[in-house]
This record gives structure tokens, C-alpha cells and sequence, in this order.
């Protein structure tokens, strides 16, 4: 038996009529592969552990597919899970929208017009579509994707034929994103990440949901939602926001979908939110 195929088994693989020699043999179905699990690390003793026990057991229950993004200037924490898992975007990609904008603007060096920042408070304000597709369009999609490569945002696909909220966007590059507006760099000016992150900070209270839950007072809020229903994957639903008080300076990004509801969706990004502020804040 110098091949290494039983005499039976040669005899079953010819009474099958192949034409190919194969062994019969049981093979095991594989078991569903492990969920991908939340990693953390972090200059502070404890924290990393503490955080990603806390995000892990939030999300033990819920149901739908989630992808997490933390970043902790004050403690250099960082958790991700899921950060490089691509969801349409829904609103959330108007923060890139206006940040795209006012990178625009520098480069010739003007101010925005008045129309410009009508349509861009409303925009992050009030998530308006309307304002959101005049912007985009009159960007176009050069711009848009060279602001996208100037930020690093690789993983980022800009929706096509106007469809902004189908934009591809991961936890990675939100957080690029959110890192760029809270500190100083060369992709952005002072005044154009200070004019987000108060548009941010000026949304709509029926908005505020989301990463902003559970944050403890005394520290600031800025915050982009969104939420889009379509025929596959349920409900998108997702928050980035950035938070600076309290000994902390921490961007947080959630994305979800395979949502039953919108509320749902709103549920389980609080969950996670609440014990990342609470973490931070006990550190």
C-alpha cells in the first residue's frame, strides 16, 4: 500500500465512476470560526485588560456585527475590534464631507462662503441630506479622494454616483479621521478642526445618541451619527465622537449593522460607549 489509499477505497472511488482516484474518507464540518475578538493596550496599568473585558461583555448579547475604535491621548489606549471591516456609512461621512471642504479651501487659501457654512451646519446640525449631496457634488470626486489620501485613509471608498451614504468606511479610517480634528497636524488647519468639532458639538439633541452615552460631566462632547436601512444587513447604525475633559482626550468610533431596528442599533453602540467612558474615567 505504497500509495497510502486503502484496497476498499480504491474500489468505492471507481463504483462512484470519477475517473479520479480519491479516498472516501469522513471529513469533520469545520465549527463556525471564533468571532474576532476586542484587543487593547494602553500605558496605564489595568486598562487595557479592564477595557476589554468591559467592551467584550457589552456586546456578548447583542446581535448584528460590530466594529469598535478607541484612542486615549492622556493614557495611549487604543482598542479595535473589527478595524478594518468595511460598512456603508450612511451619515457619519459627512464629517469627511466638510472636513474635505474646508481642506479644499486652504489650499486656495479663501474662506468658506456664506452658502458654504449654511450648508455645512446643517449638514453636521441636523445630518441634512440635502446640504450633504450639494457639497458633495460640488466637491466631485477628485477632491474627494485627494483629501482621502492626504489623511491616510486608505480603506475609504467614496460612494458612487452621488450615493454618499454607500461610502465604504472602516474603524481604522474613522479614527484617522476623528485624530486629525483633535490635534494638531498638516492635513488640517486650527480653524477648520475647530469649526468641526463645534458643528460636532452643536448636533441636534434628537441626534446626541450613541458614542456620547454615559460620559461623565465636565467632559466635552462632539458627535456624528448614522443610520440607513437597506434590503441586506438591516439597519447601519453608527456614532463617532470625540471627548476631551477629566484627565482624558479619547476619540470612539461604532459601526454596526445587521441591525433589527435603528433603536437596537443606538442600543448596542451605547452599551459599549458607557463602560469605555466609565473605564476612562475610573483610570
Amino acid at each position: 500500500m505504497t500509495s497510502g489509499i486503502s484496497r476498499r477505497a480504491r474500489v468505492l472511488a471507481a463504483a462512484v465512476g470519477t475517473g479520479v482516484l480519491v479516498p472516501l474518507v469522513a471529513v469533520a464540518t469545520p465549527a463556525a470560526a471564533a468571532p474576532p475578538a476586542v484587543t487593547c493596550t494602553s500605558a496605564k496599568a489595568g486598562l487595557a485588560a479592564k477595557l476589554k473585558k468591559d467592551i467584550t461583555a457589552a456586546l456578548a448579547t447583542r446581535k448584528g456585527t460590530v466594529a469598535v475604535g478607541l484612542y486615549d491621548r492622556s493614557t495611549n489606549t487604543t482598542c479595535t475590534l473589527r478595524a478594518s471591516s468595511a460598512y456603508d456609512s450612511a451619515s457619519v461621512v459627512k464629517v469627511t464631507v466638510l472636513a474635505t471642504l474646508l481642506w479644499d479651501a486652504k489650499k486656495t487659501n479663501r474662506y468658506l462662503t456664506d452658502r458654504e457654512n449654511t450648508l455645512a451646519k446643517a449638514m453636521i446640525t441636523k445630518s441634512d441630506n440635502a446640504a450633504t449631496s450639494t457639497l458633495w457634488k460640488q466637491l466631485g470626486m477628485t477632491k474627494i479622494k485627494n483629501f482621502l489620501k492626504a489623511a491616510g485613509m486608505t480603506q475609504t471608498t467614496p460612494g458612487a454616483n452621488g450615493y454618499w451614504g454607500l461610502t465604504q468606511i472602516t474603524v481604522t479610517d474613522e479614527q484617522k479621521l476623528l485624530k486629525l480634528l483633535t490635534a494638531k497636524n498638516a492635513v488640517l488647519s486650527d480653524n477648520s478642526r475647530a469649526y468641526i468639532v463645534k458643528l460636532m458639538g452643536q448636533v441636534v439633541s434628537s441626534q446626541r445618541w450613541g458614542t456620547p452615552y454615559g460620559v461623565p460631566s465636565g467632559v466635552s462632547v462632539a458627535v456624528k451619527n448614522g443610520w440607513l436601512q437597506r434590503s441586506t444587513n438591516g439597519w447601519r447604525v453608527h456614532s463617532v465622537g470625540a471627548f476631551k475633559g477629566g484627565g482624558h482626550d479619547y476619540v470612539m468610533t461604532v459601526l454596526s449593522h445587521g441591525n433589527s431596528t435603528m433603536n437596537y442599533g443606538i442600543a448596542t453602540i451605547q452599551a459599549v460607549a458607557k463602560v469605555i467612558h466609565k473605564d476612562l474615567a475610573a483610570s
